[in-house]
């Protein structure tokens, strides 16, 4: 099974949009409110997506010509944290979890916000998120956590630092 990890294309959006939807309604069943999961359409993430744009990396990651997962990473959207860039997203459909796709969609985006001249990275994830002890393996350090609000419900993110990447 070939794993190929590459920049995002416009014809990739369906793909990610799929991805998604369908990592959020797995991962985030019995955290997220499940009436807000059941508003999540891939038509919707489409639209989303195609605003990637303003992303200054997304990348996927395929096996066997398939779109499994995706990651997508920028200069910090918060440098009074003090971290120089952030990953803002990384989702992978659940039959790809534990099977490398994440460690390669992760050390490519790494790899290429260090060659943006970032020398530090952090992420947001949900205390609750099972897959939240990723990060944790690729060496991050939670630094602070914050509570953010969706759809009604209050929900614990958890700040992972890089501080040398």
């Amino acid at each position: 099974m070939s794993l190929i990890v590459r920049d995002a294309v416009d014809a990739d959006i369906p793909a990610i949009a799929r991805v998604h939807v369908d990592s959020w309604r797995t991962t985030y069943k019995g955290i997220v409110p499940d009436a807000y999961l059941a508003t999540l359409s891939y038509e919707g993430r489409e639209a989303s997506w195609h605003g990637h744009k303003g992303y200054r990396h997304l990348l996927v990651a395929e096996r066997d010509g398939t779109i499994g997962g995706f990651i997508s990473g920028c200069a910090s959207r918060e440098p009074e944290l003090g971290y120089g860039s952030e990953v803002t997203a990384i989702y992978l459909l659940h039959s790809q979890q534990g099977a490398g796709m994440g460690t390669a969609l992760f050390n490519a985006m790494t790899a290429r916000l260090k060659t943006d001249g970032h020398k530090s990275m952090h992420l947001w994830v949900l205390a609750d998120n099972p897959a939240r002890h990723f990060y944790v393996a690729q060496g991050g350090q939670k630094f602070t956590e914050k509570t953010i609000t969706l759809a009604g419900k209050p929900l614990l993110e958890h700040g992972y630092a890089w501080p040398r990447i």
